[in-house]
């Protein structure tokens, strides 16, 4: 079973995770941040995760504080599932368009944390979601998943779409590199281990 449960409880935040790399989408999402619980129902469904996500956090004083630990968590639950990462693809790239946007992923789940963030959205806010916390939490995610991601916009307008365009995409591409290859019969890297 590639799955993991985390727990993370800080005086800002506490956060339960549970996810399955080889679910069909399914789980429930509760952040308190309902552009970020539809970031996050987006992303498991394209996927293929199972995601659980239950989080409170001190929504009163920023949304920062859940985004970003919520990344984590999320993040070192994939970590977990993923185990020693024998036998996946360890690669995956996806380009999505979402109406007048295009966005593009290149992921490798190769064990060294980095986040390449290009974006540039006209648009400071969708409601009161910050745009500027979806770096935020992929950063979050990049750190403890040891995972190497490259999110790019190539173009668009309208904030919602480039970010649902974002999440999509690493969705896709975590699908990819995730899988198990079935031509591969160790870890997927020159060194013998990730």
């Amino acid at each position: 079973m590639r799955s993991s449960k985390i727990e993370r409880e800080t005086k800002e935040t506490r956060i339960k995770v549970s996810l399955d790399l080889d679910g069909s989408g399914e789980g429930e999402i509760k952040t308190g941040i309902g552009f970020f619980d539809h970031m996050l129902d987006l992303f498991k469904r394209h996927a293929m995760i199972d995601l659980c996500v239950c989080a409170q956090g001190d929504l009163d004083v920023d949304y920062h504080h859940t985004v970003e630990d919520v990344g984590l968590v999320i993040g070192k639950a994939l970590n977990e599932a993923l185990g020693d990462r024998k036998g996946i693809r360890r690669y995956g790239f996806a380009s999505i368009p979402m109406d007048e946007a295009l966005c593009e992923t290149s992921l490798d789940l190769g064990g060294r944390p980095f986040l390449v963030m290009q974006c540039a959205m006209k648009h400071m806010f969708v409601k009161d979601f910050e745009v500027k916390l979806v770096e935020e939490f992929f950063r979050a995610v990049s750190v403890e998943a040891r995972a190497n991601i490259h999110l790019r916009q190539i173009y668009g307008d309208e904030a919602h779409h480039v970010c649902e365009g974002l999440f999509k995409s690493f969705a896709r591409a975590l699908r990819v590199a995730k899988a198990i290859d079935p031509t591969e019969k160790g870890v997927p890297s020159s060194k013998g281990v990730i």
